[in-house]
């Protein structure tokens, strides 16, 4: 018998997956159920389930906020999603199970005996890194980025983004519309995820668009940039020569 959690704000599409549970007679045992990521963030250390059935959109933080906060973990994941064709490319690619919505009967069936089959594997974890990866690389082939917010994504527009700039271990991703989103990659894997002809590592705590700067100031060592809306950003010295060598300038 598998124990199971479901994470889901809607108490009616919890009710549909037991009555599904019951019609399917699969061997699972409902331990607990949670409505928002921070209910889930303390439910599932407690109960210690082997699967759980994660609704990626919740209020105040969503599935990859309480999967950040878990990580690593010890537990098979079957996503509820009504994502599009492109994010669930990524959950394809990176062999994760996700039901759509409304749950189809037959698709959660199969979804939950490969659950049942993977969890002596201990694979979730390398699963769970590569659709994060995969989430982002197949919406840059788009011209668009994943930004988490409260109740999901915003897919973003790359040439809407300004500038990027760590925090601690966080990121701090502002655009031209004036909206910022903070998110749980470092500055180094932003370096690596944005592509490298449009943006540029100026400074370690920061990345710039580089289509997006109006001037570069000659003051001190390096000097400064300055980025369409006004905001002026420091030049490292040891990236000044190939700051300017971007530009056709040495």
């Amino acid at each position: 018998m598998m124990k199971a959690v479901i994470i889901d704000d809607d108490k009616k599409n919890i009710s549909i997956l037991k009555s599904l549970f019951e019609q399917l007679t699969l061997r699972i045992e409902v331990a607990g159920e949670a409505g928002s990521a921070d209910e889930a963030g303390i439910l599932i250390p407690q109960l210690k389930p082997d699967l759980v059935f994660l609704d990626i959109e919740m209020p105040y933080g969503n599935a990859f906020d309480l999967l950040d906060q878990l990580m690593p973990v010890d537990f098979e994941i079957i996503f509820i999603t009504a994502f599009d064709e492109y994010t669930l490319k990524a959950f394809r690619y990176s062999a994760l199970d996700y039901l759509l919505k409304p749950v189809d009967i037959d698709e959660l069936d199969n979804a939950v005996k490969r659950a049942e089959a993977r969890i002596g594997l201990k694979n979730i974890n390398t699963q769970l890194s590569n659709l994060f990866y995969n989430i982002n690389t197949t919406l840059l082939s788009t011209g668009k980025i994943a930004m988490p917010v409260k109740d999901g994504f915003d897919f973003v527009n790359l040439d809407e983004i300004i500038s990027c700039h760590a925090e601690n271990n966080y990121t701090i991703v502002s655009t031209n519309s004036g909206k910022k989103y903070t998110c749980s990659k470092t500055i180094k894997e932003y370096e690596e995820l944005l592509p490298a002809r449009t943006f540029f590592r100026i400074h370690h705590s920061w990345i710039v668009n580089a289509n997006l700067i109006r001037k570069y100031h000659k003051e001190g060592r390096s000097g400064y940039v300055e980025l369409t809306g006004g905001a002026t950003i420091p030049v490292a010295y040891r990236r000044k020569d190939d700051f300017l060598a971007k530009f056709g300038f040495s």
